[in-house]
């Protein structure tokens, strides 16, 4: 061989090894006895190892889990399975060299660019995962209503032009701040604004700020890292902020968020970009804000218990929902369309309202708003023993609008106050949201007491159970 030979050779080979070192993948190859023979660049860098040095190793010296000896020993190759290396699931293809019919060599592939590739398919994988996970739910939720602008129901002035504010804001990218009373349908306004505007596509993302631990709404709203504290994840978790790019997060309760978390939430608001908890890495999210709460946010910012900067970043749409008792016009077709749907689950035939009953309905108070219409008349229709809803079948007297235990039994003191105590029990349940504990506050008495009371007078009003069969239909 003469000079210029050997030459094109080394210019070769040196071509080789450039290719080998630069191939976006992990390599590494084995002779048949499991020793190794090649060992590029980028998975020494991934393995934080020196590659010149782990030549002549046994393979299962150098790589955890390996199975590269014993597909030499086997001669079966082993194409796209999944490898635990550095805590991270990674896909690798083993493939035996053969000369001969003999197996002389295994190359091994691990799919990768650099570290930082594979961290950022580790994320995007939680995250597609989290957001699988939002899908199943929200599709198991649609299932049973979807709320749109035709699910409000109402024929006064002030629900008519609450439509057309609403959905003149659902064209619009602002923030909406939605108020009013607990069972007005603030839900169901900013759903059908999300449904009626250009995300509608997209994800409808709610957190209530009340209902999460305050030590935990921060990683519920921004997400966390592997390791970022006790208990996280081992993967980390996507927040609900990254969820909602290109749809909407549902601030419900945004009165009851801590003060510590407002400047935060400003900043999120503002910029659009955050961290997770624990992480370095600055994660955009295209989202669009809608808000709600039964509180005075105005004398809250009085009390210096809410940020004024962080108000009017919120109030930009205003939408302000009216009690039930503000208009009783609404009443009766809110609940003839209630009482439709109610009648439909349960399977039974579809019922009416007597007139004197539809009186009693609208003279009566509601200070649990639509909430409160619908326990009533789910109430109602299972006391009916027919096809109509008569005022004996209501949980409260016509006349008064006083609850009582809706049993036909002679008057007496006992029974007076049997029924004073119904009706409190009831109203306090209403005004709070059926939350027992808050309930027990307004009342005045032990929570226990309220328990005990709640089971001798036979009401059964769990949280849950309105949530499912008043708060999930439509309660406006």
């Amino acid at each position: 061989m003469n000079t210029i030979e050997i030459e094109t050779l080394r210019e070769k080979l040196a071509l080789y090894e450039r290719i080998f070192d630069n191939i976006n993948a992990g390599v590494l190859v084995i002779d048949a006895n499991g020793y190794i023979t090649h060992f590029n660049e980028p998975y020494g860098r991934f393995l934080n190892m020196d590659p010149d040095k782990q030549i002549g190793r046994h393979c299962t010296e150098v790589v955890e889990n390996t199975r590269m000896h014993i597909v030499a020993r086997t001669g079966k190759a082993e194409i796209n399975h999944s490898h635990r290396i550095n805590g991270q699931d990674m896909v690798v293809q083993r493939i035996p060299i053969k000369k001969d019919g003999k197996v002389v060599a295994v190359y091994g592939q691990v799919m990768f660019k650099d570290v930082a590739e594979v961290r950022d398919l580790a994320e995007q994988l939680s995250l597609l995962k989290s957001k699988v996970q939002l899908f199943e739910k929200e599709i198991f939720d649609l299932r049973a209503t979807r709320y749109t602008f035709d699910c409000i129901i109402g024929d006064s002035e002030d629900i008519t032009g609450l439509k057309l504010e609403a959905v003149k804001a659902a064209d619009s990218q602002s923030s909406v701040l939605v108020t009013g009373e607990s069972g007005t349908g603030k839900e169901l306004f900013a759903q059908a604004i999300h449904n009626a505007g250009p995300r509608k596509l997209h994800p409808f993302v709610k957190i209530n700020c009340a209902a999460i631990p305050k030590d935990l709404l921060e990683s519920e709203l921004f997400g966390y890292d592997k390791g970022a504290f006790t208990g996280a994840g081992a993967k980390g978790k996507p927040g609900k902020f990254e969820l909602a790019n290109k749809g909407t997060i549902f601030l419900d309760e945004i009165g009851d968020l801590p003060l510590e978390m407002q400047p935060k939430l400003l900043r999120v608001l503002e910029d659009k970009v955050f961290e997770r908890i624990g992480g370095t890495r600055v994660i955009g999210s295209d989202f669009r804000v809608i808000c709600a709460t039964n509180r005075n946010l105005e004398e809250m910012m009085a009390e210096n218990r809410f940020r004024r900067d962080l108000f009017y970043r919120l109030n930009v749409i205003p939408i302000h929902i009216p009690p039930l008792r503000e208009r009783p016009v609404d009443i009766l077709p809110l609940a003839r369309h209630m009482l439709k749907k109610l009648a439909k689950e349960a399977g039974r035939p579809a019922l009416r309202i007597e007139q004197k009953a539809g009186g009693a309905l609208k003279r009566y108070h509601w200070p649990g708003n639509a909430r409160e219409l619908s326990n009533v008349l789910e109430r109602a229709m299972y006391a009916s023993d027919g096809s109509t809803i008569c005022p004996v079948d209501l949980p409260f007297t016509p006349a008064s609008g006083r609850h009582v235990s809706g049993r036909r039994s002679k008057p007496s003191l006992k029974t007076a106050r049997d029924e004073a105590q119904i009706t409190a029990i009831h109203q306090a349940l209403a005004q709070t949201g059926y939350n027992k504990a808050k309930a027990a506050q307004i009342l005045g008495i032990h929570r226990t007491l309220l328990y005990k009371k709640m089971k001798t007078y036979g009401i059964d009003l769990k949280p849950e159970t309105h949530e499912s069969s008043a708060g999930k239909k439509d309660n406006l």
